[in-house]
């Protein structure tokens, strides 16, 4: 089970159920509902005409006719009025409604248009927290195996307000290496004296090694000396070899030192969090078949959009993140935006994956889980 936000025409979607957006007449209108009644066809209407009408928050559902999908769930969102009226416990009640509807039907996959965001004026930010959260719950909430899509099929009109990510959007402008490729500046007077110091600093404690400074990272970390230099140098030193390992003798030695792949360290983390398989994938937005796939196998390698799903699912640190990532053969790099974003999200604590998908969905990046 998982939640997917894409950009589609809700009427040429291939899954068991789509929402329908209807007023309470059920008898048509415009935007969403009027593209489902015509690509529907006129059965639909006719059906409709049989339901008495639908009240705001409850959902009635009817054959697909025309349509690729076998059911369109109908729904009245509410009309906004300021935000004072209801107006969320009122959209949260759609979602529920459809989503129930969808479960009794046996819909292993279902599509929602973003309800009430057009004609009804609810604010299309607003509307779509009030979606991902009502879906999120109730995925979390369900042992219903569904696969939940938010189809949005216009993304200029879906663009979400630019203050809302503007955290991210001056994140990523810091970090993106991408843009700051051909970036330099000239180093202030006092700067150029600590470069020159730090380098005098060097060249002394090569030269009292007797030892070239290309070869200053080969050295071992507190390596044996004939004669250590004095405390100063020999804390630059440590810091400039700290790290650095000595190569292995032979490929055994070597492999002896390979560290856990990717599914132990997960399943190792699963269990210092206290958490439950089915609590771990359905956080991080993947299908429990995939799930299943990478505790069977200690050599499993996760997609790079997998292991940061399961890294946010289980709230790693970034240095935990990479960590995991590097198990998997995988890394950050600020030379992706979409590195960059997750990276904006975990450095700020903030691990709903939902929320790093609608704005992941806005920067015209790939969602994570699904």
């Amino acid at each position: 089970m998982s939640l997917e936000i894409i950009r589609q025409d809700i009427t040429r979607m291939h899954v068991d159920a789509i929402v329908n957006a209807a007023n309470p007449a059920l008898l048509g209108g415009g935007g969403v509902d009027g593209a489902i009644h015509r690509a529907a066809g006129p059965g639909l209407l006719e059906e409709c005409r049989t339901l008495g009408g639908c009240k705001t928050g409850e959902a009635k559902i009817t054959r697909g006719y025309d349509l690729p999908c076998r059911y369109v769930i109908h729904t009245v969102g509410p009309i906004w009025h300021g935000g004072h009226a209801g107006e969320r416990e009122k959209l949260a009640a759609c979602y529920k409604s459809a989503l129930r509807l969808a479960r009794a039907h046996g819909c292993g996959s279902v599509a929602f248009p973003l309800i009430s965001a057009g004609v009804y004026g609810y604010p299309r930010d607003k509307a779509l927290r009030v979606a991902t959260d009502t879906i999120r719950d109730f995925l979390m909430e369900s042992d219903a195996d569904m696969h939940v899509y938010l189809a949005i099929f216009d993304k200029a009109s879906f663009a979400i307000g630019e203050k809302l990510y503007a955290g991210i959007a001056q994140y990523i402008d810091d970090n993106y290496a991408g843009q700051h490729t051909a970036r330099s500046r000239s180093l202030l007077p006092e700067e150029m004296c600590e470069l020159a110091k730090a380098q005098r600093d060097i060249e002394d404690v090569c030269e009292e090694m007797a030892m070239p400074q290309e070869a200053l990272r080969e050295v071992p970390p507190f390596a044996p000396m004939a004669a250590k230099p004095e405390p100063k140098k020999r804390g630059l030193l440590e810091r400039l070899t700290r790290g650095a390992k000595k190569p292995a003798a032979s490929i055994e030695d070597a492999l002896a030192e390979l560290e856990d792949g990717f599914t132990p360290y997960l399943l190792r983390k699963i269990d210092e969090r206290g958490m439950t398989d089915v609590q771990c994938y359905k956080k991080a937005n993947i299908d429990r078949k995939l799930f299943s796939k990478i505790r069977s196998s200690a050599n499993y390698k996760p997609s790079k959009n997998t292991a940061l799903a399961l890294a946010i699912a289980l709230e790693l640190s970034l240095e935990e993140t990479r960590d995991i990532l590097s198990r998997a053969g995988l890394a950050l790099s600020h030379a992706s935006k979409f590195d960059i974003i997750i990276e904006y999200f975990i450095a700020n604590g903030q691990y709903d994956i939902f929320e790093i998908n609608e704005a992941l969905f806005a920067f015209d990046q790939p969602l994570l889980g699904a």
